[in-house]
């Protein structure tokens, strides 16, 4: 269902019930998969130079919600999930069950793996890698310029399963580790080792992942979270964990 205030190009390739929302522009170029919402006032497939010439392509599933921007040559799997006013540059290669909380400013030329979330007003700077299953809490900037303003970018690397907290800032080429923890309002200008806490201006190690313990009274581990933490993954996923990671009291679930 196409609204009649929406400007949809006939160069561009939806599929099957796919939903266009009032004044929402489609460009040249774009590819929606199937079952695509696209709410009202954005604008998808944005044309820049920059994408030289690569279509913007939305898989299955997505939920676009209103006043957000896609600009051409982004690619991104299955199951997108957007806040509003979500801005995202060209050339981003994204996975499966990407959700981008309201106010997400992704500057492009990029990766990011499946079933990474960010919350309101993430700022993800041109050239970042971000793996899978990453959590980007309200407020986090990632950032790729050492001495600004230049044009020596470096990209931040997250990998996989790492969290950073509520306005956690990360310096130009820094890696943070898979599976760590950047506790709230850091700042971090060196590379975080796997499996690690650090918190901090500047972010200092706090010790092991393995010494943090949840807050729910069972006593049981917080880290891996991927042990008690299953809530919008699905079902093969939260299996693989339970073989990989063993399992705990799930968030939700009585302790004990």
């Amino acid at each position: 269902m196409i609204h009649p205030t929406a400007l949809v190009s006939s160069k561009a390739i939806l599929g099957a019930r796919v939903e266009i929302g009032p004044f929402t522009v489609i460009h040249d170029g774009v590819v929606l998969g199937n079952d695509v919402v696209v709410e009202s006032h954005c604008e998808i497939g944005h044309p820049t130079p920059l994408a030289e010439g690569a279509p913007l392509v939305i898989g299955d599933g997505a939920l676009i919600r209103s006043y957000s921007c896609f600009y051409q040559g982004s690619t991104f799997g299955p199951g997108l999930k957007t806040g509003h006013r979500v801005t995202v540059r060209e050339k981003l290669v994204a996975g499966a069950g990407i959700q981008l909380g309201t106010n997400a400013d992704l500057q492009g030329h990029g990766t990011m793996g499946d079933h990474v979330h960010t919350h309101s007003a993430v700022f993800v700077a041109h050239g970042a890698r971000i793996g899978c299953f990453v959590w980007l809490l309200p407020r986090v900037t990632l950032t790729n310029d050492p001495l600004p303003p230049s044009d020596d970018h470096v990209g931040v690397m997250v990998e996989d399963y790492a969290v950073l907290a509520a306005n956690v800032t990360v310096l130009a080429g820094v890696t943070v580790g898979a599976r760590s923890l950047v506790g709230a309002q850091s700042f971090v200008n060196r590379d975080v080792p796997p499996d690690t806490v650090v918190a901090g201006i500047p972010a200092k190690s706090m010790g092991s992942t393995a010494r943090l313990v949840r807050k729910d009274g069972s006593g049981q581990p917080a880290y891996p979270w991927m042990r008690h933490f299953h809530r919008g993954y699905p079902p093969d996923v939260v299996e693989r964990w339970l073989q990989e990671f063993g399992s705990g009291p799930v968030d939700g679930e009585p302790n004990g």
